[in-house]
Formats: C-alpha cells, sequence, structure tokens
C-alpha cells in the first residue's frame, strides 16, 4: 500500500512537470559569440582572442537562437576581476545578432574576458581574450 502510494504521488509530480510552461519553453543559447575589432552587415570583423593595445575599441558580438518571446542578455566586460561595462541588448526574435563595444585603454594591458548574461543573469557563454603591448 506504501508504495502504491509513492507511485502515485511520483505519477502526478510528472504529470504537473510536463504539464508546467517553464519545462515546455525552449531555452535561449548563444549559437556563436566573438570578440572582433567591428561588426558589418551584422557580422564580426578581425575576430580574435589577442589584440595589440593600440586597437582603441572592441565588440563583443553573440547570436542568440530559442528566445520565444523577446528578452534582454547582457554583456558585462571584465579587465581581470573588475567590471569595466555592462550593456543590456534587446532580443526580438528566435534568431537575433546583436553586439556591444568597449573602448580600450592603451594601459590595460592583460586578461579579459566577457560574460554573456541570460535574462535571470545566468552565465550563456564566457569570452576570453588578452591586449598586449605594443
Amino acid at each position: 500500500m506504501k508504495r502504491q502510494l509513492c507511485l502515485l504521488i511520483a505519477l502526478v509530480a510528472l504529470i504537473v512537470i510536463s504539464l508546467s510552461p517553464a519545462v515546455t519553453c525552449k531555452a535561449q543559447e548563444v549559437a556563436y559569440s566573438a570578440i572582433c575589432q567591428d561588426v558589418i552587415d551584422r557580422q564580426p570583423i578581425a575576430v580574435g582572442d589577442s589584440f595589440d593595445a593600440s586597437v582603441g575599441q572592441l565588440c563583443c558580438f553573440t547570436k542568440i537562437v530559442g528566445a520565444e518571446s523577446p528578452i534582454e542578455i547582457t554583456h558585462v566586460w571584465y579587465f581581470g576581476d573588475t567590471v569595466r561595462a555592462r550593456v543590456d541588448l534587446a532580443v526580438r526574435s528566435t534568431s537575433w545578432r546583436t553586439y556591444s563595444s568597449k573602448r580600450i585603454q592603451a594601459h590595460e594591458i592583460g586578461d579579459w574576458h566577457v560574460d554573456v548574461l541570460g535574462p535571470q543573469g545566468q552565465i550563456l557563454d564566457r569570452l576570453w581574450f588578452k591586449i598586449t603591448s605594443y
């Protein structure tokens, strides 16, 4: 009897979970991302993971797929462990390309990364790059 009750509770839980909208919604994900020197016609230009300090400005390009309604992602630019910029970006369809840019100071030599955050602040991607001295 106790075993049958446990099985019944498990079956009811599975039914409730399968009907939950959170389970049936497709999650957004990063299909492609890159650190680059420019974005032209929605395409990243001069992609790399190491750039000279004279670069002046870099872009973080992100292609998001799977968003079933408009959402917002965030690019968080880090120099070492220090947040240098936080940019909120709209995603308005199931396949959306977007980017942010960051001016790089000539003295900011070292390791950088950009975290791509989803609507609930979850890390969707992390892009590492280095600024080298010229």
